[in-house]
């Protein structure tokens, strides 16, 4: 099948061709064709798959084939979870819009909201932006929803971990009853599902892949080692494998700035990325990263999540994730595009439960290994294994970065930070204003 036969107009299909692209992924073959026949959808895609001008194509052929008032109303709204995927949303809307007369921009916090006021002011067709600061600008009257066409939520799933359920249903009460509605979504949860159900009306479901796949060209590995040799082991991994570009995740945005400062002391250039950093380190941190002109990025699952980092061949999984699907998220940034990829996991005693869950959602069992210099001494005690138990996993809130957990944390000296940000709502989720 190629892009033409999905019913593309011809400035859209150039903008495809220069961008490389000759055949529609999976994801983009089954969503265009409904979202062009205007039907809302909750589509199952996961983060590489696509899944980005899965949607933007579709929308902007819709909107171009609108006649539009002078003074440009927003007429489509993408909502996304973080600054990284606005920013990386809005790039995708802009190259694919080259040929088209359609006005777009992206609005997120960690930047002044003056220049971002300007823009908006002057009319746009189609928005990308993070609820919180998109909330703010509604609030300064900047920004109005009264005309609002369609509506995409992008990592819908990510965005229930963060705690936006509010805020986007705050959003939506703005908007007129009256629009085409896309979710999409890394996993089909139960939680999803009831979100989709107030918000879709008759939805097509689509999916990519099968829901917790993994990329088959993704090499799996667990090394067991105690907590306290970790460091050392990824630093001897690295030098001694001269690796570059290698994508490291931790739980916490501590934990991330302990490990980059550890590694580049040894050496190994390194940058930290989540929520605590300014966007313009964020940013920088990114860009550097790259280009290989640093070969680490420190990464908290949330600050990483819609990062599109081409032929990663690197994931190292310092920390195992306490909601096993995380882990899925993880491994998938590598071994894309029919490249090969590697994913190493440090295991200490403490997170065996955590493997156990990964292998189950996973329906394989994870290589195990252990490398001469770093053989495991600790155990977990009784009260440790107890907490550890069925039950534990499937928290999502706990690990969102900023969230305080609701268990004692697994790594000592990691504590996460707690958010003092947010709306105050008695009752709300506590969450980074991204």
């Amino acid at each position: 099948m190629s892009f033409k036969s999905l019913g593309l107009s011809e400035a859209l299909l150039k903008a495809v061709q220069e961008k490389g692209y000759t055949t529609p992924s999976p994801i983009q073959e089954k969503a265009i064709p409904h979202i062009l026949d205007g039907k809302d959808i909750l589509a199952s895609a996961q983060t590489g798959t696509g899944k980005t001008a899965g949607f933007t194509l579709p929308v902007l052929q819709i909107l171009s084939e609108t006649k539009h008032p002078k003074y440009r109303p927003l007429r489509a709204l993408v909502l996304t979870p973080t600054r990284e995927l606005a920013a990386q949303v809005h790039e995708n809307v802009r190259e694919y819009s080259k040929y088209l007369d359609i006005r777009s921009t992206v609005v997120f916090g960690g930047v002044k909201a003056a220049s971002q006021i300007r823009t908006l002011k002057q009319g746009v067709d189609i928005l990308v932006a993070t609820p919180g600061r998109l909330l703010d600008l509604h609030d300064q009257k900047a920004v109005s929803f009264k005309r609002v066409d369609i509506l995409i939520l992008d990592e819908a799933d990510r965005m229930l971990d963060m705690g936006f359920v509010r805020d986007i249903n705050k959003i939506i009460s703005f908007m007129p009853s009256k629009r085409q509605n896309l979710m999409f979504s890394a996993t089909f949860s139960n939680d999803i599902k009831k979100l989709a159900s107030g918000i879709l009306r008759n939805p097509v479901s689509v999916e990519a892949a099968p829901q917790n796949s993994t990329a088959e060209m993704v090499e799996q590995k667990v090394y067991r080692v105690d907590k306290g040799k970790k460091t050392g082991l990824v630093i001897d991994l690295i030098s001694e494998g001269n690796w570059s570009q290698v994508l490291m995740f931790t739980r916490t945005k501590h934990g991330a700035n302990k490990l980059t400062e550890k590694l580049v002391k040894s050496g190994i250039t390194a940058a930290a990325i989540h929520g605590n950093k300014s966007q313009g380190a964020r940013t920088k941190a990114l860009a550097n990263f790259k280009n290989n002109s640093i070969r680490v990025l420190v990464a908290t699952d949330i600050a990483a999540r819609g990062l599109d980092i081409p032929l990663l061949p690197h994931v190292i999984n310092f920390e195992l994730p306490n909601v096993p699907e995380d882990y899925v998220h993880r491994i998938g940034r590598t071994g894309r595009a029919g490249a090969s990829g590697e994913a190493i996991s440090l295991v200490c005693s403490e997170e065996t439960e955590y493997q156990k869950e990964i292998e189950k959602i996973l329906k394989q069992k994870l290589n195990t290994e252990v490398l001469a210099g770093y053989e495991p001494t600790d155990t977990a005690g009784p009260k440790r294994a107890a907490s550890q138990s069925k039950g534990s996993f499937g928290k999502k809130n706990s690990s969102s970065e900023g969230d305080k957990p609701k268990r004692k944390p697994h790594f000592k000296g990691n504590k996460p930070a707690g958010s003092t940000s947010g709306r105050g709502r008695t009752g709300a989720p506590k969450k980074k204003r991204y």
